[in-house]
């Protein structure tokens, strides 16, 4: 799949292109049938496949106290969106300019980049524009005009709730991971890039890849067994998360430390995504480091065992 940051990018000029829009924070069964109906589009008319999303969640812009923690990050995102068979996702950055942009203007600027569009599919309840203000009706009277099929697809439903990313986030925090995974469609993981920590785990024996998490939902503090996922290896892991309380810091950010069982190796500045198999224990704070490192210890040899 081809990334693209202008419909010029592509190439399409001579191709019509089928069009899905949305955040898609974690890509859940709804995000999918978005998708799969504009790769079925394109397939069927001989068309390209592309999936319209945005850099940040919008929040993040127009009204940074109602930002939620995202599911996943942007890289886990664009691959999951790979993986559904789009050939193209057009990846806007999502700025203060852009979101004074009316709807109007978003779509016919659509038009005029990528040519020829035979259909844009969104979820019923899309809306979009500055303040929110367009909606799917509108794309309809536009669609009239500029010659594009709509689809507003009705929400996807789980044991009679809608799914939804404010579901899944809810989820995820209350740790509730098999309920997150049943309504992302996949099991639920944590993806992120590593970066120099202050090399406790290797002093205690056990060093660990200190993972930037920042802005993700995450599941509650504690230690689990986990498989780590790089780009060409998998590894049987237990990851530490939270505040570490044993440790005098000032910090206040959450800590995700990875510890990858039988491997240790210079990890830092690659992408490391977390599958969580089962919780250990919740964290605690230790008397000493010593008492510390004989409870690491034994969540190591407790998940050796469940891994078998």
């Amino acid at each position: 799949m081809k990334t693209i940051a202008a419909p010029a990018e592509l190439d399409a000029t001579s191709h019509k292109v089928c069009l899905a829009i949305g955040v898609f924070d974690g890509v859940h069964l709804g995000h999918q049938q978005v998708i799969r109906q504009t790769v079925s589009d394109a397939q069927r008319h001989g068309a390209i496949s592309v999936v319209i999303t945005f850099d940040r969640h919008p929040n993040s812009v127009v009204a940074p106290e109602r930002t939620p923690p995202l599911i996943y990050s942007l890289p886990q995102k664009i691959r999951v969106i790979a993986s559904l068979g789009a050939e193209a996702t057009y990846l806007i950055p999502f700025d203060r300019a852009f979101s004074e942009q009316s709807g109007e203007t978003f779509v016919r600027g659509l038009a005029q980049g990528f040519r020829q569009i035979h259909s844009i599919c969104v979820g019923s309840n899309f809306t979009f524009g500055h303040r929110r203000s367009a909606n799917v009706a509108l794309l309809k009277a536009l669609g009239q005009e500029l010659n594009f099929v709509v689809h507003g697809l009705a929400a996807v439903s789980l044991d009679g709730k809608i799914v939804s990313s404010t579901r899944i986030r809810e989820a995820i925090q209350n740790g509730n991971l098999d309920a997150a995974s049943q309504m992302l469609g996949r099991a639920y993981s944590v993806a992120g890039t590593v970066r120099r920590g202050d090399q406790l785990g290797r002093q205690l024996g056990f060093p660990t890849a200190n993972l930037d998490v920042a802005d993700l939902a995450l599941p509650p503090d504690g230690v689990y067994a986990v498989h780590a996922r790089m780009q060409n290896s998998a590894h049987r892991a237990v990851v530490n998360m939270g505040h570490r309380p044993t440790v005098q810091s000032s910090e206040l950010r959450k800590r995700f430390e990875v510890h990858l069982l039988d491997f240790d190796a210079d990890l830092y500045g690659e992408e490391i995504e977390v599958t969580f198999v089962e919780k250990l224990r919740d964290e605690q704070r230790f008397p000493s480091f010593d008492a510390l490192k004989e409870q690491i210890a034994l969540d190591v040899a407790a998940a050796r065992q469940l891994f078998g």
